[in-house]
């Protein structure tokens, strides 16, 4: 029932930023936890930030302090703002809400 789409990656310089935005086509107020993924090439999915309904967070290590996820109910909208970006970062970047809705990816290639 629900869809996802994200959008907003793309090529940076490594240092650079970028903001990744996942419109839902439904409301998200339900979903208690809806996060970002990343897969780089050979390498199996991770999560990159998760955040509750209740705005708490949670960062991958190798993030942490680089990356900010924010989510807006009224928009039914979440974000990942990226910052400090590395070439290591450079992988497709996935929405997900609950264990089963999935976006369909956005490229974020990072240039060193």
């Amino acid at each position: 029932q629900v869809q996802l789409v994200e959008s907003g990656g793309g090529l940076v310089q490594a240092g650079g930023s970028l903001r990744l935005s996942c419109a839902a086509s439904g409301i998200i107020f339900r979903f208690n936890a809806m996060g970002w993924y990343r897969q780089a090439p050979g390498k199996q999915r991770e999560l990159v930030a998760e955040i509750t309904k209740g705005g708490r967070t949670n960062y991958a290590d190798s993030v942490q302090g680089r990356f900010t996820i924010s989510r807006d109910n009224a928009k039914n909208t979440m974000y990942l703002q990226m910052n400090s970006l590395k070439p290591e970062d450079t992988a497709v970047y996935y929405c997900n809400a609950g264990p089963q809705f999935w976006g369909q990816g956005t490229q974020v290639t990072v240039s060193s």
